[in-house]
């Protein structure tokens, strides 16, 4: 199974492009956070290429900047080719379903909420994930 989730900040603003077909795309690139530290003891972070289509494209474009946070799910994909002195080359991209505001946005507002595409294709705001129970409640968790 394909299907991957990193957690990082926008290292420069969102780039909207509209395909040949007509479909709108968005192109950025994340930096995520390495768990382990260098050689030397600072951070070490990995710098992904992610592409949007469609709504969830002209979504990220719209709501976010250089240095939102942002959460990204969905799915790598490897494009392969070889180059003009003949070396082979292969480049990886993140295909991007869902989109959220986990890590805050340097603008505020939003935090917490996501855009993703539901079952038939429709692009929908989900309400924030974590929600407080009534008091009393607790003991009815099945876990």
């Amino acid at each position: 199974m394909n299907n991957c989730v990193f957690a990082g900040r926008l290292t420069r603003d969102p780039e909207l492009k509209t395909a040949n077909s007509g479909t709108e795309l968005c192109n950025f690139t994340i930096a995520v956070d390495r768990r382990r530290k260098g050689q030397n003891g600072e951070k070490e972070a990995d710098f992904l290429d992610c592409t949007a289509w469609g709504k969830t494209g002209v979504f990220v474009n719209t709501y976010f900047k250089k240095g939102d946070g942002v959460t990204v799910s969905g799915r790598m994909e490897s494009d392969k080719w070889t180059d003009r002195d003949g070396n082979k080359r292969i480049s990886w991209k993140c295909q991007i379903d869902t989109v959220e505001f986990p890590l805050g946005r340097t603008g505020g507002g939003d935090q917490g909420q996501s855009y993703h595409r539901a079952a038939n294709g429709a692009l929908d705001v989900a309400p924030p994930t974590m929600q407080e129970l009534p008091d009393g409640e607790e003991g009815d968790l099945p876990f």
